[in-house]
């Protein structure tokens, strides 16, 4: 489900063209709806246009693979897991930055995500300021935030 604007839009006026800035997308992906709720809610909050999707494979078949500025998707879920998407992703080229969450404690997982170059590693329940903080880093092309968890 896709909420928010984020092509540009010129109007006309005293035949002047303005273009508006693109608002960034930032992609959802986790497969308890209550949890996509809440993403969505606190990114539209913050000024941001919000897609959800409850699977990994969802996002892939989804026009959204292309002009998400940042997701923010779950480590486990049924079917491709997060860190399984961002291997896909760095694959086939896309430098899209990533911000986990999860609710395991698995150390070897959290590093191997954060070499790869993730922005964050937030563990469930989420602290907002954390992930305000990733997304601020991830929107100004700042990476990895390795340090970034919360208890």
């Amino acid at each position: 489900m896709f909420s928010g604007a984020s092509r540009r839009i010129a109007y006309v006026g005293d035949n002047k063209v303005f273009k508006l800035p693109k608002v960034p997308v930032i992609s959802i992906i986790d497969d308890d709806q209550s949890v996509r709720d809440a993403m969505e809610s606190l990114v539209r909050s913050l000024g941001y246009a919000a897609a959800s999707f409850a699977s990994a494979e969802e996002y892939l078949r989804s026009d959204r693979v292309g002009d998400s500025s940042c997701l923010i998707t779950d480590l486990r879920m049924p079917g491709m897991s997060g860190a399984d998407l961002q291997d896909l992703m760095i694959a086939d080229g896309y430098a899209t930055p990533i911000i986990f969450m999860t609710a395991s404690r698995d150390e070897e997982v959290r590093m191997r995500v954060l070499n790869a170059g993730a922005i964050g590693f937030l563990r469930k329940p989420i602290d907002d300021r954390s992930l305000i903080e990733c997304l601020k880093d991830a929107l100004r092309g700042r990476r990895p935030h390795r340090g970034t968890t919360n208890p």
